[in-house]
């Protein structure tokens, strides 16, 4: 089995779910079972239903967490220098058609999360940036055509 690159944060954050998975939300669930079976005819039970339904999605995601965790390659980012984006680096662009300038953090593929600007290593725009430097531009391909970006900055933090 492959390796799976995640930053020592990205780590955190899904070492911290599943510990919250296996600690307090698998004990209430089972909790919820026992309660709604005490209600009598389980058939037309919808609140046993509803607990049975999200105790499979917490048993599931724990496989999951557990099997990505267990292949993980945790890279402490902190490490590398500033010449070239490579996993992990916080890279600013700036759009060179509307002078939008943007931050993203290039993560592994279980840390993507647009809205705290974390893209995937395999997006588009992180292939593109990748062994890219300072000054250097790059073409994104996007549904709309096009997309012309300058590195600003790059930070391992």
């Amino acid at each position: 089995m492959e390796k799976i690159p995640m930053t020592v944060q990205g780590h955190k954050i899904l070492n911290d779910e599943l510990t919250d998975l296996k600690k307090v939300q698998r004990p209430e669930v089972i909790q919820d079972i026992a309660e709604a079976r005490a209600h009598g005819d389980l058939s037309e039970n919808a609140e046993y239903h509803a607990a049975k339904e999200r105790q499979s999605f917490i048993e599931g995601r724990i496989d999951e967490l557990e099997g990505v965790l267990g292949l993980a390659d945790v890279i402490d980012v902190t490490k590398f220098s500033n010449d070239i984006i490579r996993f992990g680096a916080t890279v600013t662009v700036v759009d060179e058609d509307t002078d939008e300038e943007a931050t993203y953090q290039i993560v592994g593929n279980y840390e993507g999360d647009m809205e705290n600007n974390k893209i995937s290593l395999t997006a588009p725009l992180s292939r593109a940036l990748i062994g890219k430097g300072v000054e250097d531009s790059v073409t994104v391909n996007t549904p709309n055509g096009g997309k012309s970006y300058e590195v600003l900055e790059i930070e391992y933090k």
